[in-house]
């Protein structure tokens, strides 16, 4: 298969902001593709080579991309470095380099679908000495043969700048439409994707199985599992009811949610991203290798920083630092951690997450070797609201963020979000003092002291139904000049001309990127508005709902993916309660 083939359908989605559009563009290139190659097209598209929890990053630095850029076209590093920075795009400065390439290559061969994806696939597995020239020579290669719009791509690739925003939902429409024919066959493509977190594999196994091989998929150890997500509702009388009185109460802690695989010996960490973060946390593999009695599990903990001299749970952005590539053993040390289990998913070859949350609950508590930093959650079965807020006050006092209530009924629905799980936190009592975790998709330039620099962004709050960031507030307060400084190198990466198409803004950004980093806001209350677009219509026609004075807290929320912010349903809802709040406050002052 032709690389040029992908490299046109990436052009044709990048000219285009409609979601449909894209959507079609993919389904075109899957028809397209052999079965044989799916996954590895499928990958690509998502600027990859496999999925991540395997861990395997090209790695190109921008530099070594330069060279290669120099190397392939006979053209000096300065000229190159100063069309790049002309164009402000690595994949743009090596087509225009390519275009006016000054030698021509004999024997010039197309390139292949296959043989990009090998060659990226040995730049990625080449270190040790010599390894800089050998992903020099093996980058040069490519771009010898490649057209002007192929070296596009190909450098974006290798540097990890792909750009496409092609979102995972997209593709498992665009796979169900080409195979299938049948859109409405995406949720069960969407259930094997859950419990293996592999595109490629949904795709390789569409194409070559059909629906027969998709329904074969099943939980198994080293596969991440999409991890269960809760809902929330303001106080615990409406969570009573919500869950008809079967409930059971848990410490909401403020840590990194971790999702354990032991195979015996071997175990295998995994963030709420399904990042394989193992490499962060010796300390924890040695914990779980002592204090789980069970050969082959999957279970998932909080990890908590803890003071060891007084057992003082920390702040999560202590924990943060434990996730530097670098001396490891010094900041396990510093910043020693306790786990928390709250769920099994699987036991010596048996699948849990069919069982009863109570069920799954008694094997976690037989399985669990309790000390001073490895317990069980801590838990009240109640149907009680005036309990469960008395248990919710123990748990602030006690350093967490409040509650997760749960169906005691409920199976483990893995990827999805809905009330089994309900969040109850101490500020849902008071007007919007909780917090929301919403997603940077644009920038506006500063004046005065910010002259220079970003002086606000553009926020958006993710709608799954549409799968679109429909844009909540614009925030400038709650910066730091550290963070004014940061934000800039960190958005980079996700820089784009345009705003990006899974995006619905009313305002004209300075600067848009590609939904990604997700930032934790608070704000006074949310407002009816006539420019955002969050729950357009839902209210009041042509308006959607917006915040009142937000504030960046200070937290960037790397371990939260830009489709598990806080959606535009949530906000929703925590208006329409806000409004009931104040329609009782206006009674009371009444009588």
């Amino acid at each position: 298969m032709l690389y040029s083939i992908i490299a046109d359908t990436y052009e044709k989605i990048e000219e285009t902001t409609k979601r449909l559009e894209i959507t079609d563009h993919l389904v075109e290139l899957f028809k397209k593709t052999d079965p044989n190659l799916i996954d590895k097209v499928v990958y690509l598209t998502q600027g990859k080579l496999y999925p991540d929890y395997l861990g395997v990053e090209i790695g190109v630095a921008e530099k070594l991309a330069i060279k290669a850029i120099g190397f392939a076209t006979g053209r000096d590093l300065e000229s190159i470095e100063k069309i790049y920075k002309k164009v402000g795009d690595i994949g743009l400065a090596a087509q225009e380099v390519i275009k006016e390439r000054k030698q021509t290559t004999l024997f010039k061969e197309p390139l292949t679908v296959e043989r990009v994806y090998e060659t990226l696939d040995r730049i990625a597995k080449t270190s040790g000495p010599g390894s800089i020239d050998a992903k020099l020579k093996l980058i040069s290669s490519l771009l010898n043969d490649a057209t002007p719009k192929e070296a596009r791509y190909i450098v974006r690739t290798i540097v990890g700048e792909l750009r496409l925003g092609v979102a995972d939902y997209t593709v498992l429409d665009a796979l169900a439409i080409a195979y299938t024919y049948d859109k409405n066959n995406r949720p069960l493509l969407e259930r094997a994707y859950n419990l293996s977190s592999d595109l490629g594999a949904i795709a390789k196994t569409l194409a070559k199985e059909g629906l027969n091989g998709i329904r074969k998929f099943r939980i198994s150890l080293g596969k991440p599992v999409r991890p269960m997500l809760a809902e929330r509702l303001e106080t615990a009388q409406e969570i009573v009811e919500k869950l008809k009185g079967r409930c059971v109460a848990e410490y909401k802690l403020d840590g990194e949610r971790i999702q354990i695989h032991k195979d015996k010996k071997i175990v295998t960490l995994f963030s709420r991203r399904l990042e394989n973060i193992t490499h962060h946390y010796p300390d924890v593999i040695e914990l779980v290798k002592r204090n789980i009695k069970a050969d082959r599990v999957i279970a998932e903990a909080e990890c908590v920083a803890v003071n060891l001299d007084t057992g003082e749970l920390l702040p999560f952005q202590e924990l943060m630092h434990r996730r530097r590539k670098y001396e490891i053993e010094e900041a396990m040390k510093a910043y020693p951690v306790s786990l928390f289990f709250f769920d099994i998913l699987y036991l010596n070859g048996e699948d849990l997450t069919q069982k009863p949350y109570y069920e799954r609950r008694e094997i976690l508590e037989k399985i669990i070797i309790k000390d001073d930093r490895v317990r069980v959650v801590q838990s009240l079965k109640s149907n009680d609201p005036k309990e469960i807020e008395k248990f919710m006050e123990q748990a602030i006092s006690d350093g967490c963020e409040g509650l997760v209530i749960k169906d005691m009924d409920s199976t483990y629905r893995a990827g999805a979000r809905e009330f089994s799980w309900i969040k109850l936190k101490r500020e849902y009592r008071s007007e919007l003092k909780d917090t929301l975790d919403l997603v940077i998709v644009g920038a506006f330039h500063g004046r005065g002291r910010r002259a220079g620099k970003y002086g606000a962004f553009l926020l958006a709050a993710y709608d799954k139904d549409a799968d679109v960031f429909r844009t909540v507030c614009k925030v400038g307060t709650g910066f730091t000049d550290e963070d004014l400084e940061k934000f800039p190198d960190i958005l980079a990466p996700y820089k784009i001309s345009h705003r990006h198409g899974r995006v619905d803004s009313k305002l004209e950004a300075d600067v848009w990127f590609i939904p990604q980093i997700v930032i934790e806001t608070i704000a006074a209350e949310i407002t009816i508005s006539p420019v955002h677009t969050c729950c357009i219509d839902a209210i009041r026609k042509d308006s959607g709902l917006a915040l009142r004075f937000p504030k960046y807290t200070g937290k960037i929320r790397y371990d939260k993916s830009p489709e598990d912010a806080t959606s535009a349903e949530e906000i929703l809802k925590m208006y329409k309660s806000q409004l009931k709040k104040i329609e009782k406050e206006a009674e009371s002052e009444v009588i």
